[in-house]
Order: structure tokens, then C-alpha cells, then sequence
């Protein structure tokens, strides 16, 4: 690093505004949202998601309650292209949902682009070009007339091809525009090429032009975001005729900082990701944006209520995972090791319990939401651990016995050796914690004992014959899924065992030194279906990955060890 980054760095000027409003306003209302992990997030994946993975996306944002969907690029490969046609021609977009595709201002991409949606209730068409000093002077050559005018005949062509689709197929063009760059863009320039642009579609009230004024790069503090969102909100012509939207990203880590002073500054939208999943560092992550505004009381229109689903979900699509201090969704933040924040925490529970006749404000130390509206459980907060005695619980299985835990099952185990350690008063060693680990998920039995199992194919789906043992009696289960351990939880449905599997892992234990065969371990998390307050794990091991997936799915089974799942299955006996 440089000595003096002053030499070759440059601070960003301010903006003129001496009357600024935005930092007395409270963000008092939810904006409208626009999710853009089927684009943006999906752009910026190592491997981008396939026709599947983007369908379960599509489908987990639609159930969290976004209005407006980013659902691709359609110019820009055929993949996305076919995935709007499937959406649109498959009947997959809701009535109350309108999809958005993205393009930039050039006639053949906006063409495609148009002719990708036709035969949807309605869509936003966005179009952008670059409108920053550097991008056109550096990267087109252009001056700030063509720039305009190439807005502006972008627009004219949306405008006429909307017409068209109207009448052809009575699908519904909104338009939205962005200048790229805006944040490093004069705003003069900015308000003049965004002004161009609404008098081309004609804004009114009644016929509203998206005006998206993104964040493409981080370049200064996000009270200078503010600024410019502020100043572009009070000067922009047929301001009444224009949704002012949001598009943070994160390259200095305020992405949402910049989004909420960028609300409170007199925007109406914001774009982003769930978890802040995007180019570079990320766009602005919404979960924690709508979850910071539900811890100030305002309903953020966003459903979170299964938090654990929708990071597993993520974690799936996108192939990458959360981190565990991530807000309000890292499997560690709600998890205090510090003694002190453990006492505080406990006495702040018992203060909640008995004023619960009093208030309903929530008010418990070190927890800014309670986890259970998020659906997580109070286990993990009110727990008595300690960091080095969870992490030496995972490092002494996997250096002595290969086993690499999966982070929640390492909450999970931690848990049981704390009883241990609470009852003896005494350390444990590498070989009491593999003996307890045995009992606690590899040797149980009951309430169902793996026999045996067989596979066979039906058609395109993979069944499965699964031998087990209840209460001492054999049965042969028989059932039909996407994969071995979706068609072993159907079996399973026969005699009642009704499971979910929330998450799936396996990894590989390396050969012993004396010449033992390498062995396949399998982690699945499962939670009773229909509940998610209950979740467990069940690991198995062998030398076949799918025997030890069927053994891992017994396992957690037991682990669950509800009472109506033996009654049920004697019963179905």
C-alpha cells in the first residue's frame, strides 16, 4: 500500500445541497421491491444456475412476497432468453407479480428483449447505457449529446414495439431506464438524460417511467448517495409521473447504509439480492435491509418467517454459502459465547416472560429482533458453550476420526457434550467424543432400524424398496422422488414418518493407515413436515454414498424421536 494514497487517489466532492432533508426523515413505509437474483445475482455466480436452480429461485422470491422479478438477460444468451419464453408460456408468473428484463440500448438487443416477453400480463423493459464522465470518454468516445440521444432513440423503439405488443398479444411494456454509472455521473447531466428519457415515453401518473439510479460502483460515502437521490427527487421534471428506484452495490460495504438513506432521501424502490448476492461485493442485501426496517416496527411486505428455509434455498440456487455472522440469518448470530452476554441475555428473557402480561415490546439485550418471528429457535442463544469448546469438539473429530461436521450439526453436537461435560465436571477426550457421537447419531435404532434397501427406475422418477425395522417387525416401504433420498422420505410416508429434508452434505473419509477402505459420511438435516421449529440431523456412514444417505436419513429419523411417528408407524403396521 501506498504511504500516501493521496498521490494516486482522489476523494469524491460533495454534493451542494445545504438544505438537505434526508437526515431527518424516518423511513416510515416499506419501498416497492425488485428482486434481481435471477440477473444480477445470477450474472455473478461462478457457475450460473441452471433451469432448475432458477426456477426454484423464482418460485422462493415469489413466495417471500416480491411484486416486481428481474428474471434474466434475454439478449445476452439464449439460456435466459428460454427461461422468460418458460415462464411466460408455462403459466408460471403469478397475476400479481410482473417480471423485468434487462437490455441494453441497442436496436437488435431491444428487439429480442421485447419479443421475449410478449404473451405476459405485463413487464418491465429496462434499458440502461452508461452516462459517467470516465465510461464516456474512456470507454465509447462519445460526448454527452450522443449519450442522450442514444437514450432517447432506445426509448422511442421500446415505445413503438410496446404498442405493437399491446395490440398483439395484450402484454403490458412498463419502461425503465437507468443511467449506469449514476453515482459517479454529474447530476446535471444526470437529470438532463433522465428528463430526455421521460418526455420520449411520455410520463404521467398515470403512466409512470421507472427511473433506476444505480449505485454501479461504491465511489463515496452513502451520505453523499443521498444527496444525489435527494437532488435528483426534488429537480427531475414530471417528478409525479416517475417511481424513483434504487440499485446499491456494496464496493465499500454500505450498500445498505446507501439504500436506507437513499429511502429516506425520497426513493420509492430498491433492486437487490437476497443475502447481497451480486457483482463484485454484492448489491444491497434486502433480507437485512427489510428486517433492519421490521426491528423499527414497520412492516416490511417481505415474508421471513422461515429464515432458515429461504438461506437453504439461497445457499442451493447460488452455490455459495452464507456466512455464519451474516444479520439476522448466520447460523451464529444469535449465539452469544461470551458468559457475560449469556447472563445478560437470560435475564433479559426473564424480564420478557414476566412482563409478558404488561407489554409485548420486545426488549432482551444483545438481540435487536426475536429469532423466533424469523423462526428460529432459542437453543442456540441460551445455551451455556464456549467458542474453543465447540470448535475443539469439530477439530477433534475430524483430526482423529475424519469426520468433517457440517457448522449447524457442530451447534447441534456441541450441545449434547455440554450435558456431558455439565454432568461429569470433567474434560472429554478425542475417544469419549467419537463413543458419544456413535450413540448420538450412528447406532441408533428405534424408532426405525435400516435392513436394507434397493433401487429401481420408474419412468423418469427413481424409486426405491426400503427394508427397515419398527418395534421388532420387518416391513418392505416402497417410494417414488426425484433422487434416493426423496424417494426414501416418501417410503417412509407409509407408515407415517412424514420428514422434510432441509439440507443434504456428504463428504468423503480419507483410508486408516492400516489399509481400511475409504467410507463415504452423510449429513441430512430433517425437520417433522409442516414444522420447521424442529430441526435435527442424522449422519451415516459406509462404503456406498447412497446407503450412507439412507443411513443419514434413518438417523435423523430417531433423532427427531417425536412420539407420533412410533404411533404412527404402529398404527400403519
Amino acid at each position: 500500500m501506498l504511504k500516501d494514497p493521496s498521490a494516486k487517489y482522489r476523494p469524491f466532492p460533495t454534493i451542494p445541497l445545504a438544505d438537505r432533508r434526508w437526515p431527518n426523515a424516518v423511513i416510515d413505509k416499506a419501498p416497492i421491491w425488485m428482486s434481481t437474483d435471477l440477473r444480477d445475482g445470477n450474472q455473478a455466480l461462478f457457475e450460473p444456475m441452471n433451469v432448475e436452480r432458477k426456477m426454484r429461485m423464482f418460485r422462493a422470491v415469489c413466495a417471500i412476497g416480491f411484486k416486481e422479478i428481474e428474471v434474466g438477460f434475454p439478449s445476452a444468451s439464449q439460456t435466459d432468453y428460454d427461461f422468460v419464453r418458460q415462464l411466460v408460456d408455462g403459466g408460471h408468473v403469478p397475476e400479481d407479480v410482473t417480471i423485468e428484463v434487462l437490455t441494453q440500448a441497442r436496436e437488435d438487443l431491444i428487439r429480442r428483449t421485447v419479443k421475449s416477453v410478449r404473451g405476459a400480463r405485463r413487464a418491465i423493459v429496462h434499458v440502461y447505457n452508461a452516462t459517467s464522465p470516465t465510461f464516456r470518454e474512456v470507454v465509447f468516445g462519445m460526448e454527452k449529446a450522443e449519450v442522450v440521444a442514444l437514450a432517447v432513440s432506445a426509448v422511442r423503439l421500446i415505445k413503438t414495439l410496446a404498442a405493437e405488443l399491446k395490440a398483439e398479444s395484450g402484454t403490458e411494456i412498463v419502461l425503465q431506464y437507468s443511467p449506469e454509472t449514476f453515482s459517479a455521473t454529474e447530476l446535471d447531466f444526470a437529470k438532463e438524460i433522465c428528463d430526455a428519457v421521460t418526455a420520449e415515453w411520455g410520463a404521467t401518473p398515470e403512466n409512470k417511467v421507472i427511473l433506476n439510479l444505480p449505485a454501479t460502483v461504491e465511489v463515496a460515502t452513502p451520505n453523499v448517495y443521498a444527496d444525489q437521490v435527494e437532488w435528483m427527487h426534488r429537480k427531475l421534471a414530471r417528478r409525479d409521473g416517475v417511481v424513483l428506484s434504487l440499485h446499491p452495490h456494496n464496493d465499500r460495504g454500505t450498500g445498505v447504509a446507501a439504500a436506507e438513506l437513499g429511502l429516506m432521501a425520497g426513493a420509492d424502490r430498491v433492486e437487490g439480492c437476497l443475502f447481497g448476492n451480486g457483482e463484485r461485493t454484492g448489491n444491497v442485501d434486502i433480507v437485512t435491509l427489510a428486517l433492519n426496517m421490521y426491528t423499527q416496527g414497520v412492516a416490511p411486505g417481505l415474508d421471513f418467517s422461515d429464515i432458515n428455509a429461504v438461506a437453504r434455498t439461497v445457499e442451493y440456487c447460488n452455490q455459495l454459502p452464507i456466512h455464519p455472522r451474516h444479520p439476522y440469518v448466520g447460523d451464529l448470530v444469535f449465539t452469544a459465547f461470551s458468559g457475560s452476554h449469556q447472563d445478560a441475555i437470560k435475564k433479559g428473557f426473564a424480564a420478557q416472560k414476566a412482563a409478558a402480561g404488561e407489554t409485548s415490546r420486545w426488549n432482551v439485550p444483545y438481540l435487536p429482533i426475536d429469532p423466533a418471528d424469523l423462526g428460529r429457535s432459542y437453543d442456540s442463544v441460551i445455551r451455556v458453550n464456549s467458542q474453543s469448546g465447540k470448535g475443539g469438539v469439530a477439530y477433534l473429530l475430524e483430526a482423529e476420526y475424519g469426520i468433517v461436521m457440517p457448522r449447524r450439526l457442530q451447534v447441534e453436537f456441541s450441545r449434547e457434550v455440554q450435558q456431558v461435560t455439565d454432568a461429569t465436571g470433567g474434560e472429554m477426550s478425542a475417544t469419549a467424543i467419537w463413543d458419544l457421537f456413535r450413540a448420538t447419531y450412528l447406532d441408533r435404532a428405534e424408532p426405525v432400524r435400516y435392513v436394507e434397501h434397493h433401487l429401481f427406475e420408474h419412468g423418469a422418477a427413481q424409486g426405491i424398496r426400503l427394508v427397515v425395522e419398527i418395534g421388532g417387525n420387518r416391513h418392505l416401504l416402497v417410494g417414488e422422488g426425484n433422487g434416493p433420498i426423496d424417494a426414501a422420505v416418501h417410503a417412509l410416508r407409509n407408515v407415517g414418518i412424514d420428514v422434510a429434508v432441509r439440507s443434504y452434505e456428504e463428504r468423503s473419509i480419507a483410508p486408516s493407515e492400516d489399509g481400511g477402505n475409504a467410507q463415504a459420511c452423510a449429513f441430512v438435516e430433517l425437520t417433522p413436515a409442516g414444522s420447521g421449529n424442529d430441526e435435527r440431523y442424522g449422519v451415516g456412514i459406509d462404503a456406498n454414498i447412497v446407503t450412507a444417505s439412507i443411513r443419514a436419513l434413518l438417523s435423523g429419523v430417531d433423532r427427531l424421536g417425536e412420539r407420533a411417528f412410533v404411533d404412527a408407524a404402529a398404527k400403519a403396521a
